[in-house]
Order: structure tokens, then sequence, then C-alpha cells
């Protein structure tokens, strides 16, 4: 396939993310010659998609089961986690047997936690299918579902396979999933690649046009730059200070992941995050740690491919409570990543509640 780019991933169990166009036939290669029966688990809105890839791999010789779960976050749940468990149960699925997972991110998540805890581990292969999924949760090993207290907090670490990103899926992503997709390749240029910063600001309009060459560049550098960052932590076990290791990925994430709990997970994940990196850059800002023109320059690229920078005045006492349940923090104490440059981050720990509330104040509205 000359189309075909191999990004490794080299953690505990070593893969691969394949980028490239009519990459879906070759899902059963990446399987290995033992397995016998595969679940392909997607939402609804992708049974073409999926209806597909479970034919290839019925030509392949495989004994494939469907499972169809809910779109987006309605799909992590321990209900739904359950089902899926009594279908591999009753289709008699072994540990030599595989999960193939079909969507958006939601579904990535699902499916790898419930390879990961089917008979203690069996094989997965993630196939994301929006820009999202694409450049962060399909990659890197994170599985997990949701609770009525917080976003993925019951999961477990659980590397796949391979990951099979097949671009032409992205030609019918709907434009505000893509442009909320692009907040995680924004995040990936602030904490990693500047290259990717500047191509987005030289020509915005192409970084939103699925079919453009520099969306295909943008998706391949965001997943490098993940893939080194998960190579050298899988587990978030070494950040301290200015040494942060795989937390470095939560970039905007505590205050999007309460904004996403607020909002009952009607706003995009990207569209949190967007807002979650200008609360944490002036968060940086304030503390002394980040200059001004970097700090702005966050508002400045993340409006300019029309990502929301601001939330509800109102809001900041809730989501305060919510961002206590993040993952980052430890006892009592809030722990944000913040940069003190492009390309360059720390961990803040427990910042004073005033420089909190006039963080908040540059996003509410």
């Amino acid at each position: 396939m000359p189309d075909l780019t191999r990004i490794p991933v080299n953690a505990e169990q070593p893969y691969e993310v394949l980028v490239g166009h009519g990459l879906l036939g070759g899902l059963a290669d990446l399987l290995g010659s033992g397995v016998q029966r595969v679940a392909v688990i997607h939402p609804p809105t992708l049974i073409r998609l999926a209806e597909h890839v479970v034919h290839g791999l019925a030509t392949a010789g495989l004994e494939v089961t469907r499972i169809d779960v809910p779109d987006a976050e309605a799909a992590k749940t321990a209900e739904v986690a359950a089902r899926c468990w009594s279908v591999l149960g009753q289709a008699g699925f072994t540990r030599s047997d595989a999960v193939i997972g079909v969507g958006g991110g939601s579904t990535t998540d699902l499916a790898g936690f419930v390879a990961a805890t089917w008979l203690r581990g069996v094989g997965l292969v993630t196939v994301p299918t929006s820009l999202l999924a694409m450049v962060d949760a399909a990659v890197g090993g994170k599985t997990g579902i949701n609770t009525p207290e917080g976003k993925n907090l019951v999961g477990c670490f659980y590397e796949p396979l391979g990951v099979v990103c097949d671009l032409d899926v992205l030609a019918t992503l709907p434009h505000a999933d893509l442009v909320g997709g692009l907040a995680e390749v924004i995040k990936a240029g602030f904490i990693a690649d500047r290259q990717i910063l500047a191509l987005i600001e030289g020509d915005p309009e192409a970084a939103v046009r699925p079919d453009s060459p520099m969306l295909r560049e943008l998706v391949e550098r965001a997943i490098r730059v993940k893939a080194t960052v998960v190579s050298a932590d899988l587990r978030e076990a070494t950040s301290v200070g200015s040494n942060v290791g795989r937390e470095l990925l939560n970039y905007g994430h505590t205050l999007g992941h309460a904004v996403e709990r607020r909002e009952q997970y009607r706003w995009r994940h990207g569209e949190a995050v967007s807002v979650g990196m200008v609360f944490v850059a002036e968060l940086a800002r304030l503390a002394g740690l980040l200059d001004d023109a970097t700090a702005a320059r966050h508002r400045e690229l993340l409006e300019l491919v029309g990502l929301p920078v601001s939330y509800e005045a109102g809001a900041f006492a809730e989501l305060l409570a919510t961002m206590g349940l993040d993952k980052k923090t430890r006892g009592s104490t809030l722990r944000f990543v913040v940069l003190d440059g492009v390309a360059s981050a720390q961990i803040l720990s427990a910042p004073a509640p005033e420089l909190l509330e006039r963080a908040y104040a540059a996003v509410a509205r």
C-alpha cells in the first residue's frame, strides 16, 4: 500500500497506527492466525461501514458477531459494557478471539474496555471514524466508561493489536465534528509540535477540509505526538514538577471534562477541551509561567477554526467541584498541566482559589 503511513507506538506491547486511504480491507491481517471469532462493536449510525467491515472479515474466514451500541457518550456505561459481555459469552468467545471497535472515541473507549475485561483480555483492533478518535481516543491504550460522578472514572490501560485510521471516512463526518476534532490536534501543537500551529495559522480553511493533504499531515503529526508520549509513559506514572509524562495529553482537559459533565455530554469533547485550553493558558499566565502572547495565541488559533473559547459565567463553582474528581487530582489537591512556553510544560499544584477565579473570568461570558 504506497499510500500507507505506519506510526509505531513502542509502549509495553508495541503496535502500529496505520494512516491512509482504503485500509479497511486489511483488518483481518492485524488479528493474527489464531483468531476464529471477532466482535465488531459500532454505533447504529455506522451500520453500513460496520457491514463493510463484517463482510471483509467474513471473507477472510472469520466468524463475526456485530454488537450495536448507542451513539456517543451514551455507549460508555456499565450497562452497555455488560450487554457486550453477555453477547461475547453467548457467542462462545475465548481468549484467542478479538474485538474490533468501529466508531468515534466513545465507541473505541468502550470496545477497548470490553476487550480488556472479557476473560481478562482478548485481542483488540480500533477503527476510529472521527478526527477526534484518530488523533486521541483510539491511540494510547486508555479504555474506559463513565459514571454519574464523572467521565472515564472506570477503566484500564490496554493496548490494541493495531489502530486503523482510514482517512476516507472523514469525508462523511459532519463539519462540526471535524472542527471539534481539531481541538486535540491544536493541543498536540501547543504541547509538542510547533509546526501544527504554523500549518493551521497559515491555511485554516485547509485544516477543516477532509480531503486536504494538510489535514492528513495534521493527523499524522498529532498521532506522532501522542505515540511519543505514551511510548515513554503508558500509565501516567512519571509526572513531577517540570517532568510531565503522559499527563501532558490532558492539557485543557481538567476544565474540559467538567464542562462536558455539566452539559450532560451535549457538548463535543473538543469543544469543551477548547475552552479548557484557554482557561489553563490564562491560569499559567496569571501564575507568571506563560507569556501574554502565547496565552492569547490559544484563543486566536481556536477561534480561527471555529472552536468555542468561552463558557457560562455563573458556572464556576459547579465546575470547580467537578474538577476535584479529575484524575490528576491527588487527595484534595487540584493539579493542572500548564505551559511555560510552546512545547514546554509543567504541573501546577494547588493554585490559589483567587487565581482559579481570575483565570475563569477569561473564559466567562
